[in-house]
């Protein structure tokens, strides 16, 4: 499948698969970006992607980002729509500082990872009861 995609700076490599096992691919930071301890930054991926419909991108983390930078993404993840694709629409990688100080993002740093996937729409029906056993409620098979 081919993805459209712009680049806001055409120094620095379009988002690649590192491995051939890879599933997602590796976002890097356009600009220097300085994070304050316990507060959320919006790191630029120099990236626009017209992502097709019936599809999402996910935003992660890397694995490695909250050990090497102590950042994390504070949602989990970010969901981008197929919609999403204006010429303003740069991806930017929301994190969370959670250390006790500032940390710098470096231009072209890996800082996130993208990973497309299939997406259906679906129509609620509504009931008055679900025919299916109680499994207990939150948390109940922990």
């Amino acid at each position: 499948m081919k993805i459209k995609v712009k680049r806001i700076d055409k120094s620095l490599p379009l988002p690649q698969y590192e491995t051939k096992g890879s599933v997602g691919v590796d976002l890097i930071t356009r600009i220097d970006t300085t994070v304050k301890p316990k507060k959320v930054g919006l790191i630029p991926a120099n990236i626009v992607v017209e992502v097709p419909y019936g599809y999402a991108l996910i935003l992660a983390s890397r694995s490695s980002t909250p050990l090497k930078k102590g950042l994390s993404t504070p949602h989990g993840i970010g969901i981008i729509d197929h919609d999403y694709c204006g010429e303003d629409d740069e991806l930017r990688v929301q994190v969370y500082n959670f250390t006790g100080e500032t940390i710098t993002v470096k231009k072209g740093d890996k800082i996130a990872q993208g990973l497309f996937v299939r997406v259906d729409k679906v129509e609620f029906e509504e009931v008055d009861k679900m025919e299916a056993e109680s499994r207990g409620g939150f948390g109940s098979t922990g």
